[in-house]
């Protein structure tokens, strides 16, 4: 019950989730443009002290597998994915030292995997679903091959997907927006020049904008489409719908995880489910992250937002 004398504290975002906390933070890069000397107040409010919140999420990415093995052996297993969890997060390997770049280590399909981040882009961070989406790559190659096959990454971020299916022989393309594809770049070239039979491209990408233009269907003909946290608080999920759907055809084959946080972002996957039959591949409660298999539906025309 709110009354006139509620403490400032419960209403503050210290009070909220880590989840919570995070999507606001991730919400709140879309008004802030990096390198700025300073941040609009809206933005520390909604996060707290920014340093805090950076923290704070940084010790849980680092350190969730460490806290799963310290767990007491009668706490264990409450979610029943603690085991495979604790592997997915064990494939990364953080600088004992600090450097002058913020960068990860992760092993996979027997390559160290050497990745370059930014803190002050969402995008820039290598995030939980990406060790899922990877792991999931190189546990099952019989089932899901990536050999020899035509892969299309959105939301590409820091490359680590598209640097997994890479060495697992695609013919990659790894999509991102402009600001990011620096990054990006350097980190898929760095860890796949002349490690890899196929060598990845690297294009930029506006969801939704000029699709046919520098992806055009008649010539585009994508195996699988994969995606690593692309939903979240962002207000460009019908651009994000249109893509899938302009990317897709019938026999492509879509590899999603997802971290579910809060409902608005989660309706997407109803709306998702009016274009693609989706298949809970993986569900890792832990983490609150589910790994969905997609293709496209047999159906009548009609506009991919207004359906």
């Amino acid at each position: 019950m709110s009354t006139e004398g509620q403490s400032e504290q419960d209403s503050s975002p210290s009070a909220l989730s880590l989840e919570e906390r995070e999507s606001l933070w991730i919400y709140s890069l879309h008004f802030w443009t990096p390198g700025t000397k300073e941040r609009p107040a809206h933005i520390s409010y909604l996060c707290g002290t920014w340093y805090e919140m950076d923290s704070k999420l940084s010790q849980r990415k680092h350190f969730e597998s460490d806290e799963l093995s310290r767990m007491p052996e009668k706490e264990k297993g409450q979610n029943g994915d603690e085991q495979i969890v604790a592997e997915i997060l064990g494939r990364r390997f953080s600088p004992s030292l600090i450097t002058t770049r913020a960068w990860e280590r992760f092993h996979f399909v027997g390559h160290e995997i050497e990745i370059t981040e930014a803190t002050d882009s969402y995008g820039a961070v290598v995030w939980p679903s990406a060790l899922v989406l990877c792991h999931f790559l190189e546990t099952n190659v019989n089932s899901y091959s990536m050999a020899d096959k035509n892969v299309i990454e959105i939301g590409a971020g820091t490359g680590l997907v598209s640097i997994v299916a890479s060495f697992l022989g695609a013919h990659v393309t790894a999509t991102d927006l402009p600001e990011l594809l620096g990054n990006l770049q350097y980190n898929v070239f760095r860890n796949t020049k002349m490690r890899c039979k196929q060598q990845p491209q690297v294009k930029e990408l506006f969801w939704g904008a000029d699709l046919e233009e520098k992806f055009p269907k008649s010539s585009c003909q994508f195996d699988y489409i994969l995606a690593a946290d692309v939903v979240y608080h962002h207000p460009y999920l019908d651009e994000l719908l249109l893509t899938f759907d302009h990317l897709c055809k019938d026999n492509t084959i879509i590899l999603w995880a997802m971290r579910f946080r809060l409902e608005k972002e989660n309706q997407f996957v109803d709306r998702f489910q009016k274009l693609f039959g989706l298949e809970v591949i993986s569900d890792f409660p832990s983490l609150n992250i589910t790994l969905f298999k997609a293709k496209r539906r047999r159906r009548v025309k009609c506009s991919p937002v207004g359906c």
